[in-house]
C-alpha cells in the first residue's frame, strides 16, 4: 500500500524531520478519525498487528503508563510507550523498552509519511494534524521496526474522536475525570466522562478510578452497551493508602484476583489512584491473557517506577528544595496541595506558576491559595500562554477568600528571572514549588539539570 513511496526523501536531519512534525501545528487540533484512518489504509493498517492498552483520563495518564511500562519491562517483556506531551525531547514520546526512537530511525518514517500527508492534505480532508502525524509515526515504528510485546497507547485529548483511539486495545484505562479542555470535550463531567468512554470498546475489559457518580454512570452505560467488564475502583478494586517508607510511600491493593502491599517512588497521592489503576489493569491482563507477571516482579517493578515533572524534588548543591509538578488543572490543583501537606512538612510555601490562556485558573488558584507564603505568577514560552499580570488579578480577588492574611503576590513574566527569584526567597525550612503548564515544567527543570539542548512540546 505504502510502497509506491519508497525512495522518496525530502527531510534529510533528524532536525528538519521534527521540526515539519511540530511544523503541523498550526492546523490545530481537530478531533475526528477521517485522516488518521486514511493514513492507516494507505499504510496497510499496520495498527491491527499490534496489542494496546489504551490509557485516557484527565489527569495521571502519563503516570500511569509509566507504571505499566515499568512491571512489563521488570516482567520480562518488549514494550512500546507513546505518550505526550514531552518534556526533555522530541523522540521522548516515542519509547521502546524505556528507550527513545533513534533519530535516524524518526527520520527515516518522517520520510514514509511525508508524501503521504501531502497527498491526504491535497483532499477534502485537509492536512493531517502535529498529533496525527505523530500517531501514524508510533504506530509505524511499533508495527514495523522493534514490534513489542505490548504498546502502551495514552490518548492524546478526550478519547472518542482522539486519533489514538484507531487501536484496538487489549485492555482500556480512563484515569479519572476532570474539568480540563472544556473547550473542546464539553462543560459538564458528563459530557468529558461521553469522550473520555470513547474508548471503551466491546468485548475490551476496562479499568477506572473514576470517582464522580455522574461520571461513573456514563461509563457504566458505555461498557454495558459494549458488552464487557468495567473494573471500577470502590466496587472491583479498592485501594488504602498505608504510610510513607523513607522515600517511599505505600497502599493496600485489594482486587477480585489477589491482594497486594505496594510501594511506589513516586510522591503524590493521586500517584497511589494511578498505581492501583495500573496494577487492576495488569491483572486483567495476567487473570485473562496469558500474560506472566510474578509478584516479585511487579512490586520491584511499582517501587521503581518513575515521571518526570510529577511531584519531581529537584535539589542541587547549596540550591533549596524545588518540587516541580505539573498540575494545571483544578482536581490537578486539589491533588497537589494534598500532597505537599501529606509528603512535604515546610514552614514557609513559596509557589511559582505559569499557566496556559484556556485553563480554569480561577477553580486552581481556589484549591491551592490556602497553603501558598509566597505567589511568584510566570510566563511559559509558549504561543498560548496565560498573561501573568492577569493571572494577578484573578489570584488577588481570590486572596482574602482563599488566601493566608500575609499572603504575597509577585509578577515576573521572565520564567528565568521568577526562577531565580523563587530559589532566592526560599530558605532551609521552606519548600518552593513549580506549578502549572507542562511546558513551564520543561524549561525550569531542564535549567535545574543543566540540560541545554532540551525541547518540549505536545
Amino acid at each position: 500500500m505504502g510502497d509506491r513511496f519508497e525512495g522518496f526523501s525530502s527531510l534529510r536531519t533528524y532536525a528538519e524531520a521534527a521540526d515539519w512534525i511540530n511544523g503541523l501545528i498550526p492546523f490545530g487540533i481537530r478531533p475526528g478519525m477521517a485522516r488518521i484512518e486514511k493514513m492507516m489504509e494507505m499504510l496497510g493498517h499496520p495498527h491491527r498487528r499490534l496489542k494496546f492498552i489504551h490509557v485516557a483520563g484527565t489527569n495521571g495518564k502519563g503516570s500511569t503508563c509509566a507504571f505499566l511500562t515499568r512491571v512489563l519491562l521488570q516482567s520480562g517483556y518488549t514494550v512500546g510507550t507513546y505518550t505526550s506531551p514531552y518534556i526533555t525531547k522530541f523522540t521522548n514520546r516515542f519509547q521502546y523498552n524505556g528507550e527513545d526512537i533513534p533519530e535516524e530511525t524518526l527520520l527515516m518514517l518522517a520520510n514514509r509519511l511525508y508524501p503521504i500527508v501531502e497527498e491526504i492534505a491535497a483532499t477534502e480532508l485537509g492536512s493531517p494534524t502535529m498529533f496525527e502525524v505523530s500517531t501514524a509515526l508510533a504506530i509505524l515504528y511499533y508495527a514495523e521496526e522493534c514490534v513489542p510485546d505490548i504498546v502502551v497507547w495514552e490518548t492524546g485529548l478526550g478519547g472518542r474522536l482522539d486519533v489514538t483511539n484507531i487501536v484496538y486495545p487489549v485492555v482500556s484505562v480512563i484515569t479519572n475525570i476532570g474539568m480540563d479542555h472544556t473547550d473542546i470535550l464539553g462543560d459538564t463531567v458528563e459530557q468529558i466522562a461521553f469522550e473520555k468512554a470513547g474508548i471503551i470498546k466491546p468485548g475490551v475489559p476496562v479499568v477506572s478510578c473514576v470517582q464522580q457518580p455522574e461520571a461513573i454512570e456514563v461509563l457504566r452505560k458505555k461498557a454495558e452497551e459494549c458488552r464487557t467488564t468495567l473494573y471500577l475502583a470502590g466496587e472491583k478494586f479498592t485501594f488504602e493508602y498505608t504510610g510513607d517508607h523513607g522515600s517511599h510511600q505505600s497502599f493496600h491493593f485489594n482486587g477480585p484476583f489477589r491482594e497486594y502491599d505496594i510501594e511506589i517512588g513516586m510522591k503524590g497521592e493521586y500517584q497511589i489512584a494511578n498505581a492501583a489503576g495500573a496494577l487492576m489493569a495488569l491483572e486483567v491482563l495476567r487473570q485473562y491473557m496469558a500474560f506472566v507477571m510474578e509478584e516479585e516482579d511487579m512490586l520491584k517493578g511499582f517501587r521503581e517506577t518513575a515521571w518526570a515533572g510529577r511531584m519531581e524534588e529537584i535539589t542541587s548543591g547549596s540550591a533549596p528544595r524545588i518540587v516541580l509538578d505539573g498540575a494545571h488543572n483544578p482536581e490537578g490543583a486539589e491533588s497537589l496541595r494534598k500532597s505537599i501537606e501529606r509528603h512535604y512538612p515546610h514552614k514557609r510555601l513559596n509557589l511559582m506558576m505559569g499557566m496556559l490562556a484556556n485553563k480554569h485558573h480561577e477553580s486552581y488558584l481556589k484549591h491551592i491559595l490556602p497553603i501558598v507564603d509566597t505567589l511568584i505568577l510566570t510566563e511559559p514560552d509558549f504561543r498560548k500562554k496565560m498573561d501573568a499580570a492577569a493571572l494577578r488579578d484573578i489570584a488577588e480577588g481570590l486572596k482574602h477568600s482563599y488566601g493566608k492574611p500575609d499572603l504575597q503576590i509577585i509578577v515576573e513574566p521572565d520564567w528565568k528571572n521568577a526562577l531565580e527569584l523563587l530559589k532566592s526567597r526560599t530558605e532551609a525550612e521552606d519548600l518552593a514549588v513549580v506549578s502549572g503548564t507542562l511546558y513551564l515544567i520543561s524549561d525550569v527543570r531542564a535549567a535545574l539539570l543543566g540540560q541545554t539542548d532540551s525541547e518540549k512540546g505536545w
